[in-house]
């Protein structure tokens, strides 16, 4: 079993966001190069998203660049991600859930999607329901046409509910004709240039323009649940540094 297929939860355990990961200028100054993924052979886009913004950080401008062009994109959003802060209570844990949906709905506005779909798995339990959840995305791509584009948060990425969603729509493109692409999101975070954990020989980057990239910052600026915590609960989940380093090394998928 490779260090993708096995997860990598340990090496992004072991570096907290409070110690920075991995500085933006290391990826930067990077000499290794990609091909590019050819954005004109996408038949259409099914984005499979762990929680609200992910869809965002991970392939904002991609997603921006197809719905220009014409190309029917899709989100599915697999939980609510109103797990970031432990303490809430109840009632608190509701008023962040409507929050989460509204910055959801508000961003896939600004990035043209044509459809949302929220499947309402708990937060941080993905994991725990990977074959429902593989079941789900299978019916849903059953429905596209053949050859269809499925992106999904990588298997290898760290966090426990993107890789418990990589693995099912993994398993659920398998049983359909659509093409499987995984994006990263916390790779960036704890990883580190030709690092061996990373399927680098997959990786491809997607062509963009100033406005794909533009469009993704004005999305990204929709998550204010993230960015700013609750009142006494907390560092916010993500850290300005976060999004900075997202929106400054552009995007990869593995094919």
């Amino acid at each position: 079993m490779t260090a993708t297929a096995a997860g990598n939860g340990a090496r992004f355990a072991a570096r907290p966001l409070s110690v920075g990961g991995t500085p933006t200028s290391r990826w930067l100054h990077w000499e290794r190069r990609f091909a590019s993924l050819d954005l004109t052979s996408c038949p259409g886009l099914v984005v499979v998203a762990a929680h609200p913004d992910d869809e965002t950080l991970g392939l904002g401008a991609m997603i921006a660049a197809l719905t220009a062009a014409g190309v029917h994109v899709e989100v599915v959003l697999v939980s609510d991600g109103v797990a970031a802060y432990p303490t809430l209570s109840r009632v608190q844990r509701s008023r962040l859930e409507h929050i989460r949906r509204f910055e959801f709905a508000k961003a896939a506005s600004i990035l043209g999607v044509d459809e949302t779909i929220c499947l309402g798995l708990p937060d941080g339990e993905i994991a725990e329901h990977e074959a429902w959840l593989a079941e789900q995305l299978g019916a849903i791509l059953m429905q596209r046409p053949p050859g269809v584009w499925c992106a999904a948060t990588w298997r290898g990425d760290g966090h426990p509910d993107h890789e418990g969603v990589g693995r099912a729509a993994w398993s659920a493109a398998r049983r359909t004709e659509a093409v499987l692409l995984e994006y990263p999101i916390w790779m960036w975070h704890w990883a580190l240039p030709d690092d061996f954990a990373v399927p680098w020989l997959r990786a491809r980057r997607v062509p963009l323009t100033q406005s794909d990239i533009q469009r993704k910052q004005a999305a990204a600026d929709c998550f204010r649940s993230q960015l700013i915590p609750p009142d006494d609960h907390g560092p916010p989940v993500l850290p300005p540094f976060v999004v900075r380093r997202l929106l400054a090394v552009g995007e990869v998928v593995f094919v």
